[in-house]
């Protein structure tokens, strides 16, 4: 077992047995789009997550993972895209999560949780050295699971640029080892 892999074990809180069953964490597919912006809409419109275009979540549906509902609608989906090593800063490969939403009648269920879990998984599979994310709200989950505050110069240059300062977003940075 990896130095990565023993720390996140230790790091992810375990879900309790008062929780109701939880569903499934997958990747999402190009055929999720609609559904993610449907997701993803209400959360636009009150400023905590950025707009997207139905054509940018068919792009980049590959970078999410979600929660389907038996019903078959998303109870929830995480974004996470993986940014090449800088040679200028030395170090691995690192991600960012974004786009982090769980559907409002499903919330306090476990599903926040089930999907970073599922990034976390995801990033230590990829050996990622560190995850960013940016949160406009108190990052509570983040930090429960390990994420500390940090500066947004240490994320990759292309993320952090593209942070709009007028939204107050709050850095915040999980790493591998």
């Amino acid at each position: 077992m990896s130095t990565a892999a023993s720390r996140l074990g230790t790091l992810l809180p375990r879900a309790t047995t008062t929780l109701p069953a939880l569903l499934p964490v997958r990747a999402a597919r190009r055929g999720d789009a609609t559904a993610l912006a449907a997701l993803s809409r209400p959360f636009v419109r009150s400023g905590e997550l950025r707009e997207r275009s139905l054509s940018r979540y068919a792009s980049d549906a590959t970078d999410f993972l979600v929660v389907e509902a038996c019903d078959g609608a998303l109870a929830g989906c995480l974004g996470l895209r993986v940014h090449p090593a800088d040679p200028a800063r030395g170090g691995g490969p690192t991600g960012v999560l974004y786009n982090f939403c769980v559907a409002p009648r499903r919330q306090g269920r476990g599903v926040g949780a089930q999907l970073l879990r599922a990034a976390l998984d995801r990033a230590t599979a990829q050996s990622l050295d560190a995850l960013f994310t940016a949160t406009t709200g108190g990052g509570g989950l983040f930090l429960r699971y390990g994420f500390a505050p940090a500066r947004a110069g240490l994320a990759p240059a292309a993320w952090a640029n593209s942070l709009d300062p007028r939204r107050n977003s709050r850095v915040l940075a999980w790493h591998s080892v």
